[in-house]
């Protein structure tokens, strides 16, 4: 199963910011352009963000998981 979802839709899942906490250590990052909805990969000198940022990043990404759990795991067992 293969479902599309935005670019929005992926950075508001908290997503976007997980997975650029892991490409900061190697210099790039995923980044989502808001006008075109485009999301594109960067090289970047980023390494982190600050500790407001991963606190709302760690918010959006449990509270995905509490929304989905169910529906993950079953996909996962199919």
């Amino acid at each position: 199963m293969v479902k599309r979802v935005t670019g929005k839709e992926f950075r508001e899942t908290g997503l976007l910011w997980f997975i650029n906490t892991i490409l900061h250590t190697f210099g790039y990052a995923i980044c989502w352009d808001s006008e075109t909805d485009e999301i594109y990969a960067s090289r970047v000198k980023l390494r982190g963000f600050n500790e407001a940022n991963n606190t709302k990043g760690y918010i959006n990404v449990s509270k995905y998981l509490k929304e989905n759990i169910d529906e993950i795991l079953k996909e996962a067992e199919e």
